[in-house]
C-alpha cells in the first residue's frame, strides 16, 4: 500500500537542501510528485508531496525530521478530492497596501471559493517604482457561483481595481489597476 505525504520544510537557505530532501525520499522508496519551493527572506521554504510505501513511511518521516538545519513537518495526505467542477485562474495587480491579501481572500471565502494555489510578490511600478502587489491564484468555485460575482466581489475592494476576462476564455479572471 502507498501513502501520500505532504512535507513542509523551512530552514536557512543553502546549496544542497533540495538534493538532501529528494535523496531521503528516494532512499525510503518514495516518489517526489509535486512541490512548491522558494527562498523567502533568506530562508528555504518548501512543500513537497511524495508517495511512499506504507511500510517505509515512519522511517521516511523520521529521516526527514533529522535533516540538518531544517524544521520539517509531515502530514499524511487525505487522498484526492473529486476533480473540481470549475476552476478559475486569477491575477491581481494593484498598489500594495496593508490588508490587500486579507481583503481579497475574505471576499473569495465569502463566496465559498476555495484557493487551490496562491503565489504573491511585489513588483516595482513601471514609472514610479512604487511597490505593486501581484498575485496569481488557482481557484475552485461552487457550481452556483457566477464568475461575475467573483469579479464584482474583487472589484468592490478598492476603486482602482477592475476585473476582466481574457477574450473568449471564461476560465480566467484578471484584476488589474486602472
Amino acid at each position: 500500500m502507498i501513502v501520500s505525504l505532504v512535507i513542509a520544510c523551512v530552514g536557512p537557505d543553502r546549496a544542497g537542501l533540495v538534493s538532501a530532501i529528494s535523496d531521503t525520499i528516494a532512499a525510503h522508496g518514495g516518489t517526489w510528485l509535486e512541490s512548491r519551493l522558494a527562498r523567502l527572506a533568506g530562508q528555504f521554504a518548501g512543500v513537497v508531496r511524495a508517495d511512499a510505501p506504507e511500510a517505509n513511511a515512519e522511517a521516511l518521516i523520521a529521516a526527514l525530521g533529522a535533516l540538518a538545519g531544517l524544521k520539517v513537518t509531515v502530514t499524511r495526505g487525505a487522498g484526492e478530492a473529486e476533480p473540481p467542477k470549475r476552476r478559475l485562474r486569477l491575477e491581481l495587480l494593484g498598489l500594495d497596501r496593508p490588508g490587500i491579501v486579507r481583503d481579497a481572500t475574505r471576499a473569495l471565502a465569502g463566496l465559498g471559493v476555495n484557493i487551490v494555489e496562491f503565489e504573491t510578490e511585489l513588483r516595482p511600478a513601471p514609472f514610479s517604482g512604487a511597490p505593486m502587489f501581484y498575485a496569481e491564484a488557482m481557484l475552485e468555485t461552487p457550481e452556483d457561483v457566477d464568475v461575475e460575482h467573483v469579479r464584482a466581489a474583487l472589484e468592490s475592494l478598492a476603486g482602482e481595481l477592475t476585473a476582466e476576462f481574457p477574450a473568449g476564455e471564461a476560465r480566467g479572471v484578471r484584476v488589474t489597476a486602472h
